[in-house]
């Protein structure tokens, strides 16, 4: 038995689009309670990471629909791993700021192209709003920063996994 068939099928389910979809839901709907609950303003890196998130959304929709075409298949599973590796590089310059060792990498506008201006199209989820310097604690002493690095690694990881075995199961 070939042990990529099962991870195989985990990729080519529409219920992993749909966790995948629900999880960049979930993450976008806890940092807007951050914001406007707890009162703790995004900083660029933040918005950056939401804008992650969304792109994140939009694959998992494609890949509910798409997670069964023949010729599409293997496009949603690369684009997560892209996703992921955005998402990870973000939150490692999100974590190094807050514990000192990047410097110089925050100010107070998101960098977005004027045909992507999600801060002026959505200025209520996408708007910068301070500085960056530390993000605020979850749970146990873990911040933010820490939390989204371990979590878009490990799928950054995971990601790659169903990927291969994807394609492995492809080339039997």
């Amino acid at each position: 038995m070939n042990i990529f068939n099962p991870l195989s099928k985990i990729v080519l389910s529409r219920w992993y689009w749909l966790l995948l979809g629900l999880m960049a839901i979930s993450a976008e709907i806890v940092a807007l309670f951050y914001q406007y609950y707890l009162d703790e303003p995004p900083c660029v890196l933040c918005i950056h990471v939401r804008i992650w998130f969304l792109g994140l959304f939009c694959v998992a929709i494609l890949g509910y629909f798409l997670a069964n075409h023949q010729k599409l298949r293997f496009i949603m599973p690369l684009l997560s791993i892209g996703i992921f590796a955005g998402l990870a590089e973000r939150s490692y310059q999100l974590y190094g700021v807050e514990q000192g060792f990047i410097m110089g990498s925050c100010d107070m506008t998101s960098g977005l192209p004027a045909w992507f201006a999600l801060d002026k199209w959505i200025p209520a989820i996408f708007e910068v709003q301070t500085t960056c310097g530390y993000t605020p604690e979850l749970f146990f002493k873990i911040t933010m920063a820490e939390a989204l690095l371990v979590y878009s690694v490990l799928f950054f990881v995971l990601s790659i996994g169903l990927f291969l075995s994807l394609f492995l199961k492809s080339s039997d």
